[in-house]
């Protein structure tokens, strides 16, 4: 693939793609770029996002095929080599964790990469060849967030599509993802606002996927796809489980079952009928992580404890007992109101009926105001003595005599026979 600079440009005119696709596509290969755009098609008056399915069901397109369905994306077209070079030949000092698509790395382009090219630092995603996911999911992150544009969806700046090779290239998020913010054990406790900003940026993403013109749901909604930017605003990442909402009259889209133990709606689970209600229970088991700061699946906790939400959805509608679940790394310290109203959103949407859960855009309506809650508990009050100078002579004599016992002692305990090393 040429080095030159391959950013899809944006036509004048606007396009049907599906007629294009079915029109022209399918004698691509057999034809002359000219020949091709210059198929009789029809002309639209406002140009609508292209549907994955229009696209997946066309068998695997060429590159130079995606490059030009995505006319108007502002993605870019990147080569391995250049990806290479960004990461520097994808160097473990650059490697940032790998998931079930693949290895993710950091690395850093501008101008020099490509001409027009933001300097920034960006992360590239590998697909790992012999890996649980494919082309196909590779293709769904490209026309998904190659159309999608929101400021809680992780921006995809390009991709690589070199023979076997199949690449993301995406802005790069400072703080990572939730779960690894939220559940590391040497990780910085998580403020409430924190919490709760980020139940509200996700909420947010979910809500503008639910509510477009063509709808998608997200189906893979869980705390390691949510990542957070330096000031933990948060951004929904990795949509190669996303599919195109039902259309017309149809209540739900019939497909196979893939997501995540734990996250996964139990309707979905049993029949395969997947709706916007099914990411909305998926949420409310993040929200129901973040308030609880446990993980929804941990088989290291006592058998009722295990299912986060078997365990903890009977306390969520009871404010008396509501502290029972929280956070003791909170320590106490967040609004009583704002958890109160937060757990019976949470409770709302991991309802056992999909038509009683809310849809997001009220979600977002619930949780946004508690942002405002300002009856946070003062935290701890500590008392600093600055002692006198006799005082601190006297400090100083016992601390020598302490240093001189700790040396003897340990003397003693090399020079003695019957202590052995562990």
């Amino acid at each position: 693939m040429s080095k030159k600079r391959s950013k899809v440009k944006s036509k004048n005119s606007s396009r049907s793609w599906l007629s294009f696709f079915t029109g022209c596509m399918g004698n691509y290969a057999k034809v002359q770029p000219k020949q091709t755009l210059a198929c009789n098609i029809r002309k639209d008056k406002s140009l609508q996002r292209l549907s994955f399915s229009d696209l997946s069901s066309n068998g695997i397109l060429s590159p130079e095929d995606l490059s030009i369905s995505l006319v108007g994306s502002n993605l870019y077209v990147f080569t391995l080599a250049e990806l290479s070079a960004v990461t520097q030949g994808f160097s473990s000092s650059n490697f940032l964790g790998e998931g079930g698509f693949g290895p993710v790395y950091k690395g850093f382009v501008d101008e020099k990469v490509k001409p027009g090219l933001k300097a920034q630092t960006v992360a590239v995603k590998l697909l790992d060849l012999e890996g649980g996911q494919g082309h196909k999911e590779w293709l769904a992150e490209v026309i998904f967030l190659g159309q999608l544009r929101h400021p809680n969806l992780v921006k995809l700046i390009g991709y690589c599509y070199e023979e076997e090779h199949r690449l993301l290239v995406y802005e790069y998020m400072t703080c990572g993802s939730l779960e690894s913010r939220l559940f590391k054990r040497y990780s910085k406790v998580m403020p409430w606002q924190s919490r709760l900003n980020i139940a509200v940026g996700a909420a947010k993403g979910l809500a503008f996927l639910h509510d477009a013109e063509k709808p998608v749901i997200y189906r893979d909604f869980k705390a390691s796809n949510i990542l957070l930017d330096s000031d933990y605003n948060a951004k929904l990442s990795d949509f190669g489980l996303a599919k195109d909402g039902p259309e017309g009259d149809d209540s739900h889209v019939s497909t196979r079952v893939m997501g995540t133990h734990g996250y996964a709606a139990p309707e979905y689970i049993m029949t395969g009928h997947l709706t916007s209600k099914s990411d909305v229970y998926s949420f409310g088991v993040v929200l129901l992580e973040l308030l609880t700061g446990r993980m929804c699946v941990d088989k290291s906790r006592p058998t009722r404890e295990q299912n986060l939400v078997d365990w903890a959805r009977p306390y969520l509608n009871d404010p008396k007992k509501l502290a029972r679940i929280m956070d003791t790394k909170l320590d106490g310290q967040y609004s009583t109101k704002g958890s109160q109203k937060a757990a019976a959103v949470a409770y709302q949407c991991l309802s056992h009926s999909p038509k009683s859960r809310p849809n997001m855009s009220a979600v977002v309506d619930m949780l946004e105001p508690l942002l405002a809650f300002d009856d946070i508990p003062l935290g701890h009050f500590v008392f600093n003595v600055t002692p006198d100078k006799g005082f601190e002579d006297d400090l100083g004599k016992n601390e020598v005599k302490e240093n001189r016992r700790r040396k003897e002692s340990y003397r003693h305990r090399v020079k003695s026979p019957d202590v052995r090393r562990l």
